[in-house]
């Protein structure tokens, strides 16, 4: 095998380097599968920008633990387009593509799983400063959450272009991937340990918040505002939880392919079975949305808020006359519904009542609701 560095390869030569092969046409299944990843791929970018708006739009979300958890919503976004951008680039389109385009395949997905860690640790530290305090949201300013979020993707892109700027194998063709034909097998094995161990350290990170948040919880006294506080924080650990857990599932398998890749080689056969992670891990993207759907109340009455105010815009579009803006609605009519300033206050501390919460009927309308969140 050559050992200097010669850059005039294309991305077939490294591919039956490693003897991977690129199909030569379009095969049925290969359609199916295609069509049916873009589909995904749709509905988790519309998903997860749900969530952001969400986030955005309510501001009782304007906490520093729900800025992360929109920035990691921004990363399963992104990785949703990653992954489109897969597959619009695979199969017999994968020998037409140049390096730099090869690379930057690779590298969008390096970037939003980079991101997607990143921010999952950022909010185990978050609230394992915050739950030590028996807090429900952390003291910390909007700007150094900004800057935060801003290294978290700084971070990412370096990441990501790292294969591409040094860490590849064309100047060592002994130590070309054979799942990543122009990455090196020892960038691979960092990579995974790295992101390996910070899964190993974020879930120890949540087993001590848990522990302590029991102890706490038995030696809690039974005032009701003390005991709605500790529940709180709980269903807020809890959610968060089930992200992270989700998240470990989806990528591990992945990365363990990586691994045994990087150790292996073509010895690994990790080729035979790299899809079936690559989907796996895709699903992650999905995952979250659904949980925060399934878990958080008030992230849930959110997204009812926004689909009605996109059912009532859709309904104005499709009016066949300007006078009907004008005319009252309907008593049957779909409205949304906001909580009061007290109960706001209460939910702060944790003590929101969930039966009296949404007792103030609004028109579902994007602009009044837009007025009403600057006059508050």
């Amino acid at each position: 095998m050559e050992t200097s560095c010669d850059y005039s390869h294309n991305v077939s030569f490294f591919y039956q380097l490693v003897g991977k092969k690129i199909s030569q046409d379009w095969s049925t299944r290969d359609l199916l599968v295609m069509a049916l990843g873009l589909t995904v791929c749709l509905i988790v970018v519309l998903a997860n920008l749900m969530v952001m708006v969400a986030i955005f739009m309510n501001r009782r979300f304007h906490f520093p633990i729900y800025y992360l958890l929109g920035n990691m919503a921004a990363a399963d976004m992104f990785a949703g387009m990653a992954y489109a951008n897969l597959m619009l680039n695979t199969g017999p389109w994968t020998g037409m593509l140049t390096k730099k385009q090869w690379f930057i395949r690779g590298a969008l997905i390096d970037i939003s799983l980079t991101a997607s860690v990143a921010n999952l640790l950022a909010v185990a530290v978050e609230r394992h400063q915050t739950i030590i305090t028996m807090q429900l949201h952390s003291n910390m300013t909007k700007r150094r959450v900004v800057l935060l979020i801003v290294c978290i993707w700084a971070v990412s892109i370096a990441m990501g272009l790292v294969p591409s700027m040094f860490w590849n194998c064309e100047c060592d063709l002994d130590d070309c991937s054979t799942i990543a034909p122009l990455y090196s097998r020892r960038f691979l094995i960092f990579w995974a340990v790295l992101n390996l161990l910070t899964f190993f350290i974020m879930v120890a990170m949540y087993a001590r918040i848990f522990l302590y948040v029991r102890h706490q919880s038995q030696r809690t006294s039974q005032h009701t505002s003390d005991m709605q506080r500790s529940q709180t924080v709980v269903n807020l650990m809890k959610t968060i939880s089930m992200v992270l857990g989700a998240f470990v599932i989806c990528w591990t398998p992945g990365l363990m392919t990586l691994l045994l890749d990087g150790v292996l080689g073509e010895d690994s056969h990790a080729h035979a079975y790299e899809k079936f992670c690559l989907v796996i891990a895709e699903c992650n993207s999905l995952v979250n949305p659904i949980i925060y759907s399934l878990r958080d109340e008030e992230m849930r009455r959110t997204f009812k808020w926004i689909l009605c105010c996109l059912c009532r815009c859709s309904d104005q579009q499709r009016a066949p006359s300007p006078l009907q803006f004008d005319a009252p609605l309907p008593e049957g009519n779909l409205v949304c519904v906001q909580k009061s300033e007290d109960q706001a206050a209460r939910l702060s501390l944790g003590t929101d009542d969930k039966e009296d919460s949404w007792t103030t009927p609004v028109p579902c309308d994007v602009l009044s609701f837009l007025v009403e969140q600057r006059d508050l």
